[in-house]
């Protein structure tokens, strides 16, 4: 903004320590063949609304060749495109063109599982029982499953083949669990790690980078872990995840980035335990783990301050950087969690402010700066292999994977040529446009976009370390030491006053002075 002090950032060549990352889900984001499914073209098509948002970093969700049974997280060619989403031209392209526009390209890996199309699983199948190409994976023989271990989406983590033998997945069956011990897979890894490092990619995140290691003796759960459990769940008794034996796996992962400068990982870590936490971003390890205490922290002060406080402590620890997320395609939208309409709308605003005030790094997802709600879609729509493996108990993650508006008055409302999007759009998201919203000074767009570039330019966004103020009941203030930021946010009932300063930016106009309940506000 003219007029504002310049922060002055990392010149260590360390930039995802500060960085906005922008997560894309790719099929839901812009659609450039009018086959209802968003696509690599999409993306490049969009990259000038990229850089007016004021973004620093892409996350891409798999774009690699798979069948789809969880929409590319079953991988089959991990070092190819899809040719529902492009080719490897287009991805080509699609990196030059960011790294002109200054953002940087990170995209998914998934290291603890295959598709059961990808070719070393088909070679598995084919040579048979106690064959090499099945240590590759964890096939076991037996009449009954080998323990009592589940999937993350329901059911038993462990299908039979018809020559008797077992093998596991933690997540669908079409997902089958590499296994980590064998040489090979390690070796590959590498190998899919430097065709796309060498393709001109700034990073990865590391899907499941809590999983991969298993107990060798592959021990049986404890009772008390509910079904389907793991991913998102504490698993401080559950032998499926947080093996220290993945430790490895990541520092495998760092030796390799260290070869490229400038490049990162961040790891998808739900771990809740602060000091195990910590390991996975020891210096030899991953760049920056995912926390995601503030997507399980209720719209309270209290609770979202411990939030902070955990993840803080968590990542000093390790000397780390502390990330910071609200939403993603696994959750449920926080516009939506935080309530109906415009309650949720207006406790969104507020978060935001709190999220982008805090030091380290941010991860935005697709849609949340139009306060896009996540969708409850009809029951034919659904696609989601959770909705399919859980009997229907659970709805599974599609409402908040709904394609993103971008212009006119009905659907598709420019997302693709086509009205039958993957997805299908509600008839009344017009307003959520970036059309309807780019022009509206209160809209939810321009304050992200506002908020997004105070957080770049100005001084008062420098120093790592926050400091407490004291606040009435359902109240909080904190200060960035250093640059001397102060944020301040009210979840109570009633208005309260707001700490001295100068007023940079609210989530809602005050109130004779005052800051209105689920409101924020920042000042220097």
């Amino acid at each position: 903004m003219a007029g504002c002090p310049t922060v002055q950032r990392n010149a260590d060549g360390k930039w995802w320590q500060h960085a906005v990352f922008y997560q894309v889900y790719v099929r839901s984001f812009a659609d450039s063949d009018a086959d209802g499914v968003g696509d690599l073209d999409g993306i490049r098509s969009r990259l000038g609304y990229l850089e007016l948002l004021g973004i620093d970093a892409l996350w891409l969700t798999p774009f690699f060749t798979s069948p789809m049974a969880d929409h590319g997280y079953d991988v089959a060619d991990p070092r190819d495109v899809d040719p529902v989403f492009g080719d490897l031209a287009t991805f080509d392209q699609l990196v030059a063109e960011a790294h002109e526009r200054g953002i940087r390209v990170t995209i998914d890996l998934v290291p603890n599982h295959t598709s059961d199309q990808h070719p070393w699983f088909t070679a598995a199948i084919e040579a048979g029982p106690g064959s090499p190409e099945r240590d590759r994976y964890f096939f076991r023989p037996g009449a009954y499953p080998p323990n009592n271990w589940t999937s993350v989406f329901g059911g038993s983590a462990w299908s039979q083949l018809p020559d008797g033998d077992w093998y596991l997945h933690l997540f669908a069956p079409e997902q089958p669990d590499l296994n980590w011990a064998n040489p090979d897979v390690v070796a590959d890894l590498e190998r899919t790690l430097r065709f796309w490092l060498d393709r001109g990619v700034d990073g990865f995140r590391i899907d499941v980078a809590h999983g991969m290691a298993k107990p060798e003796s592959l021990p049986d759960m404890d009772i008390s872990v509910p079904e389907g459990a793991g991913i998102l769940h504490d698993n401080a008794i559950d032998p499926r995840f947080d093996n220290d034996e993945v430790h490895e796996v990541h520092r495998m992962i760092r030796k390799v980035l260290d070869a490229y400068p400038e490049t990162m990982a961040v790891g998808e870590i739900w771990v809740k335990d602060d000091e195990r936490f910590a390991r996975y971003i020891r210096p030899d390890e991953l760049h920056l783990g995912f926390n995601f205490r503030l997507v399980a922290a209720d719209f309270d002060a209290d609770a979202v301050r411990t939030a902070i406080d955990s993840s803080l402590h968590a990542v000093n620890m390790a000397g780390g950087t502390p990330t910071w997320t609200l939403s993603n395609h696994d959750v449920v939208r926080h516009v939506t969690r935080y309530g109906d309409g415009e309650l949720g709308e207006r406790r969104a605003r507020a978060m935001t402010l709190v999220e982008l005030a805090l030091p380290g790094t941010v991860y935005l997802y697709n849609g949340e700066e139009l306060g896009l709600p996540t969708v409850e879609l009809p029951e034919w729509a659904l696609q989601d292999p959770i909705w399919e493996r859980s009997g229907h108990t659970e709805r599974g993650r599609d409402g908040s994977r709904i394609p993103v508006p971008w212009e006119g008055d009905e659907p598709s409302y420019g997302f693709s040529g086509t009205s039958s999007t993957w997805l299908p759009m509600p008839l009344e998201w017009a307003r959520f446009t970036v059309e309807a919203q780019l022009e509206d000074e209160d809209s939810m767009l321009s304050l992200y976009r506002h908020a997004l570039e105070l957080r770049k330019t100005h001084a008062a966004f420098s120093g790592t370390e926050v400091e407490w103020y004291g606040a009435p009941a359902g109240c909080f203030a904190f200060r960035r030491k250093g640059g001397g930021l102060i944020c301040a946010l009210n979840t109570s009932a009633a208005p309260v006053p707001i700490p001295p300063g100068e007023v940079l930016l609210t989530s809602h106009p005050l109130v004779d002075g005052q800051l209105p309940p689920d409101a924020a506000v920042w000042l220097v």
